[in-house]
């Protein structure tokens, strides 16, 4: 269906046994979050929460929790909008199979953003914040935010609505220093489009308008997350998905989406910042307390029957998971044509999504040799490294296709493809005193950290060890140690507590490992808390390994050496321990995990969800 709001699309996801009510009162404070996880680690439907407590509005969750409750919800645009992004990306397509794109252009029509008559719509009502479900989704978040934002400004320079930008940048609706329904947070980090309007309006001494967004058709939600192709904005890509033009008005000059269930307008003056956070985020942690801007609430509004849209962000998987996957469905041949040479880029999820690159180029530089070393890929890891969002990740493994096909999304496989390749004396590279994620405080300070490339192309140069090689068993610096995946072993060591005193350690850990032999099978050691929990699972291994290590100042080597001012080394070992200045995982409230049990009792709305987990 082309939802019109987010009730209709409520209603038939219930209809079609997507969605389940919840009717008893529930606390927006913790509660709310806790019913999401447990129905989203389940596989479970889509949630409408009828009776929140302090609140006369509903909210929903979990509607992108599946990546088949996605293509649902979109079943009637779905196909139509990949046709028109990949033409966008390739125009020769349409030349070559014009027949195949005939109904591409009658859907593009509806594309355009349509401006109604100015003036508030009349089904929308003047409320306050404090009327919102606050929603708090951690024990320690700095208060209510909204999760599901579409953040809408226009650039100052060239204002109007095909040159507006609208992003997911978290909103903080109390807490900390902000006035109850005057005052609330914005934040949004580096390589965001609402940054460059703001500079440009701090240069023009004046405030910068701003409209957040909630809810309204499902596809309006998405087009705040989508990286789309150059020149293609939000809003377009919005009418696209939804099959119905985004619909606006202008109300005290702010721009109104006429669809949305809520509409919060204000603006953000120079230079002008509150605290904001913490708030529990998608790397597994809490992004901690930082100045960010403050935007002055001029007016909220609520549509009729207004339904609040949230979600619950942590260490995935969590729904934005399949956000990750619908998004890369439906964009990811986008990549190939912006970086030539580039087959596959995987933001690895499990590892918090920007830590963790891998990357599939091409070799071409030199068919005529027959030994091989990176070279095209280099280039291209320089290009993935310097686009849009790819280049705040820290880590990114790169290879070429040859002989073999590969699928980075096959995460084990594709590691052991590079560690049996790779040349640790030739083949790391290092970015210093760079850029990196905001919300990753393994870094020397808030967006600041390091970058490193390991490339591997040709033929096998070792074989993995697929148990604990006898070096590493009993080293005097270390617990036990466990295999993770071929070629990678997790040793526990004491508790970081400072670089000063890290450096004599592992360096003492290094000499350990040489004088005990050579160690060619194991080209990946990971230095550790934990390392039964670390070996656990893979994904255990992405999360703690990739956000609790920065490359400049956490990877160390066995024999280890620069020549030239290139780093290399026989064993990689990467300290993965907790540092101090990072910040702490999030971990839920058994206390709140106990109070929800009531609503899986029988007989209550979510008795017959218990019931279809423990017989699948």
């Amino acid at each position: 269906m082309n939802y019109r709001n987010m009730e209709e699309c409520v209603n038939d996801l219930e209809k079609n046994g997507h969605l389940i009510r919840i009717h008893e009162e529930v606390d927006p404070y913790l509660e709310m979050a806790a019913i999401h996880m447990r129905v989203f680690e389940a596989g479970g439907p889509a949630l409408l929460f009828e009776n929140v407590k302090g609140s006369r509005f509903r909210a929903v969750s979990n509607l992108f929790g599946t990546v088949e409750r996605s293509k649902f919800i979109f079943r009637e645009t779905w196909e139509s909008t990949q046709n028109v992004i990949a033409l966008r990306n390739n125009p020769m397509q349409a030349l070559k199979h014009p027949f195949q794109y005939v109904g591409t252009g009658l859907s593009a029509r509806k594309a355009l953003p349509l401006k109604k008559s100015s003036g508030l719509p009349a089904e929308f009502e003047e409320i306050q914040i404090e009327d919102l479900p606050l929603i708090q989704n951690w024990q320690d978040d700095g208060g209510a935010f909204v999760t599901l934002p579409q953040v809408y400004s226009e650039d100052p320079e060239k204002p109007g609505i095909m040159n507006s930008n609208l992003g997911m940048y978290r909103v903080q609706l109390n807490g900390n220093e902000y006035e109850l329904n005057r005052e609330i947070g914005i934040h949004y980090q580096i390589h965001r489009g609402i940054g460059i309007h703001q500079e440009k309006a701090n240069r023009q001494g004046k405030p910068l308008k701003v409209s957040c967004f909630i809810g309204g058709p499902p596809a309006h939600t998405l087009s705040a997350v989508m990286p789309l192709p150059e020149g293609m904005s939000e809003l377009t890509f919005a009418g696209l998905l939804a099959g119905r033009h985004f619909s606006y008005s202008y109300v005290d000059e702010f721009c109104v989406s006429n669809d949305a269930d809520f509409v919060i307008t204000g603006e953000i003056y120079p230079d002008e910042t509150k605290p904001e956070g913490p708030f529990g985020d998608h790397l597994g942690y809490y992004s901690l307390t930082h100045e960010f801007p403050m935007l002055r609430v001029h007016k909220v509004y609520a549509r009729k029957n207004a339904i609040f849209p949230f979600t619950v962000v942590g260490r995935p998987p969590q729904e934005d998971t399949a956000f990750g996957a619908l998004i890369h469905e439906l964009t990811g041949g986008a990549i190939k044509q912006e970086i030539p040479g580039v087959k596959e880029v995987h933001a690895v999820d499990a590892a918090g999504v920007h830590p963790l690159l891998f990357a599939i180029g091409s070799e071409r530089y030199t068919p005529y040799q027959q030994v091989k070393q990176p070279a095209e890929i280099l280039t291209i890891a320089n290009r993935i490294l310097g686009t849009g969002q790819l280049s705040l990740a820290k880590y990114l493994f790169m290879t070429a296709e040859e002989e073999e096909i590969l699928d980075s999304h096959h995460v084990e496989h594709f590691l052991t493809y590079i560690l049996k390749r790779i040349n640790l004396h030739r083949d790391i590279h290092f970015y210093t005193n760079t850029t990196i994620d905001t919300l990753d405080y393994s870094g020397t300070g808030l967006n600041t950290g390091s970058k490193v490339i390991f490339a591997a192309v040709g033929e096998p140069k070792r074989e993995l060890c697929t148990e604990v090689p006898a070096i590493l068993h009993d080293l005097p610096q270390c617990g036990a140690a466990h295999l993770v995946m071929p070629g990678v072993v997790a040793l526990q060591g004491a508790s970081f507590v400072d670089y000063e005193h890290t450096e004599q350690q592992l360096q003492d850990l290094c000499e350990s490992i040489a004088q005990r032999g050579e160690l060619p099978d194991c080209p990946l050691i990971i230095l550790c808390d934990d390392s039964p929990f670390l070996s656990a699972t893979i994904d255990n291994f992405l999360w703690v390994t990739f956000t609790r290590s920065n490359p400049s100042h956490d990877m160390y080597g066995v024999n280890s050496f620069t020549k030239h001012k290139h780093w290399g080394c026989d064993n990689v070992i990467i300290d993965a321990r907790t540092k101090p200045h990072q910040a702490p995982p999030l971990i839920p409230d058994p206390d709140v995990a106990q109070n929800i049990e009531r609503l899986f009792a029988d007989g209550a709305s979510l008795s017959t969800l218990t019931r279809r987990t423990s017989q699948s």
